[in-house]
């Protein structure tokens, strides 16, 4: 149970932890220090990257999730805030799957072929896709910390 639990919090670091760097500490330095040439080339390797860790949280947050659901001795024996972790757990997973397979995709070629204005666009749909599943993630770890006392 200490394993699966260190590997689901160590997950959750780095996916939520990287969501909230990228967004709040490198995206506002990144804008005022490049021009959009720069800032796609870095911001297409920044997610090169990170996505490669996002994939790798994926599978550990679901494996572990449900190895401690298990030990738990199934859905019918965990809280109520469980269920909502799961379920907000599974709506994040969603997300980053558009995001992975549509937006950044279409970045990566637009950069590749530098057409700036269209690699800008896909960077504009991915800010506020990570924003909205930062926001999607510190809701969760909130009702996976204090849920238990609320619901």
């Amino acid at each position: 149970m200490f394993a699966l639990l260190t590997l689901h919090i160590l997950a959750v670091t780095i996916w939520v932890g990287g969501m909230f760097f990228a967004y709040v500490c490198l995206r506002p330095v990144a804008a005022s220090l490049f021009e959009p040439p720069e800032r796609l080339q870095l911001w297409r390797q920044v997610f090169q990257r990170f996505f490669k860790w996002v994939w790798v949280t994926v599978i550990v947050l679901l494996l572990s999730g449900h190895g401690m659901i298990a030990v738990f001795g199934g859905f019918g024996s965990i809280g109520v805030h469980v269920h909502i972790m799961l379920a907000l757990g599974y709506l994040m997973f969603l997300i980053y799957g558009h995001l992975f397979f549509s937006p950044y995709k279409k970045l990566c070629s637009a950069v590749e072929e530098q057409r700036w204005p269209d690699a800008g666009e896909q960077l504009n749909k991915i800010r506020k896709i990570v924003g909205f599943n930062l926001i999607l993630g510190l809701i969760t770890i909130a009702v996976a910390a204090g849920g238990k006392f609320i619901f």
